[in-house]
């Protein structure tokens, strides 16, 4: 039984940082991709950066490439996005997923998290 838990979201004022985290569970981690997506009001869902652990090359969206990190610690089983220099912009509910190939869409991931939600005034 897979299971996703994001947290680490907040307010913060523009310019500022996040880190959020993603705990997993009940996975392999030897060939999945494990990805960040955001979504705000009206809008899609957006990919924001994926990280395929057999590779371990990460990717980014234009939109966040230089100001996020997306990382990935085995031994605590949990993905990271490091997030600097925010903008009101990057304000969304921002959900991490797994599935065995990295997509820049939502459909081919297997498991979802919950949600966390960033706030940037």
């Amino acid at each position: 039984h897979v299971q996703l838990v994001e947290s680490g979201g907040g307010a913060v004022q523009t310019g500022g940082s996040l880190r959020l985290s993603c705990a997993a569970s009940g996975m392999d981690y030897t060939r999945v991709c494990m990805t960040w997506f955001r979504q705000s009001p009206g809008r899609d869902r957006e990919w924001v950066a994926s990280f395929p652990t057999q590779s371990g090359s990460p990717s980014y969206s234009n939109s966040v490439k230089g100001r996020f990190a997306i990382s990935l610690d085995q031994s605590k089983k949990t993905l990271y996005l490091d997030m600097n220099r925010l903008t009101p912009e990057d304000s969304a509910i921002y959900t991490c997923a797994s599935g065995t190939f990295c997509y820049r869409g939502p459909l081919g991931y297997d498991y979802w998290g919950q949600g966390t939600q960033v706030t940037v005034s």
